[in-house]
């Protein structure tokens, strides 16, 4: 009897898969878009100070139930991270601990300063692992690259934003140089893919939001870097992030007819980050244009990460996100 009434929560935790640490970087994403838009729309910062505490407690739950993966199913565990898609979304929980870093820097140095290092040093040991992996490994075909292989090697573009404050300006720009490069020989090879092969499965399409990424966070970090000051490359960054965005938004009746998966959550972060940086690009030009589009931003990746929420709790509910593909 005690058997059969714990198999469910066994089967879900055989499952769980470590795609949810997305999740963690789109509300973390969001918080930081509404700390911004505090200081740059005047808005109340009690909202992002309750929603950090909600991402806090989410990330724990997230961490907690992966830890009793890897404590219950090993071999499950390992199986994700051999496999050639899902190896890209472990640094994931890296990531997340850097945004969290940033949204923290407001709390405590301490912590954030924590948080920095920790994430930094993960998500660099990530970062080598993964093109080591790509490079001597035969598994890899063409159909397993997709938009979610910037998440461990251009990730590094994130470790800058709260790098310079805490005054590891030069480590800042070692991350950030690995970031940009590496992102423009993965975006040649995205777009090789998408271009002259099988087009993404639909479960995948959503990663396609993930281009937008690398510039928006590039920008947001390049400016970091650059003391605060706007210069010709940073527009550069900025302005193929909203090109990016206006290009998968003319697309939007596409990803409408896509069921529920937890790819849905590609759709999160770099809605975030762009929102972000328009709020930068305002403050720094002042554009009634832009200060438009950063309401508007902000509007719309607020409406789609509490959509995921309530999707993504009702397929946990269900157990529908707990499945073998």
């Amino acid at each position: 009897m005690a058997d059969s009434a714990t198999s469910p929560t066994l089967s879900k935790l055989q499952y769980f898969p470590i795609a949810f640490f997305a999740m963690i970087m789109g509300t973390t994403g969001l918080t930081l878009a509404w700390q911004k838009a505090a200081v740059v729309l005047q808005l109340p910062a009690l909202v992002s100070q309750v929603m950090l505490v909600m991402v806090a407690c989410l990330f724990l739950a997230v961490c907690l139930g992966y830890v009793l993966k890897i404590l219950r199913f090993p071999e499950m565990s390992l199986k994700e991270f051999h496999h050639p898609i899902k190896i890209s979304f472990f640094p994931a929980f890296s990531i997340s601990l850097l945004l969290l870093s940033v949204a923290t820097l407001q709390i405590s140095d301490g912590l954030s300063l924590y948080l920095w290092v920790v994430g930094s040093v993960m998500h660099l040991g990530f970062t080598l692992h993964v093109i080591t992996q790509w490079i001597h490994h035969p598994k890899f075909q063409i159909q397993h690259s997709t938009p979610a292989w910037f998440i461990p090697v251009v990730g590094n573009i994130i470790v800058p934003i709260a790098g310079v404050e805490h005054g590891f300006t030069e480590a800042s720009w070692f991350f950030f140089s690995i970031g940009v490069v590496f992102w423009i020989v993965l975006k040649t090879l995205i777009f090789n893919r998408v271009l002259f092969h099988d087009p993404l499965p639909e479960k995948l399409l959503p990663t396609l939001f993930i281009l937008i990424a690398p510039p928006a966070v590039g920008f947001i970090s390049y400016t970091k870097l650059n003391g605060g000051e706007i210069d010709g490359f940073g527009r550069i960054l900025y302005y193929t992030a909203l090109f990016l965005v206006l290009l998968l938004f003319t697309q939007v009746e596409r990803f409408r007819r896509i069921p529920f998966f937890l790819s849905w959550w590609a759709y999160s972060f770099p809605l975030a980050a762009a929102t972000i940086a328009t709020q930068i690009m305002y403050q720094a030009t002042g554009s009634s244009f832009l200060h438009l589009l950063s309401w508007v931003l902000l509007i719309i990746v607020s409406a789609v990460i509490t959509l995921l929420l309530v999707k993504t709790a009702k397929a946990t509910i269900s157990g529908g996100v707990f499945k073998p593909d």
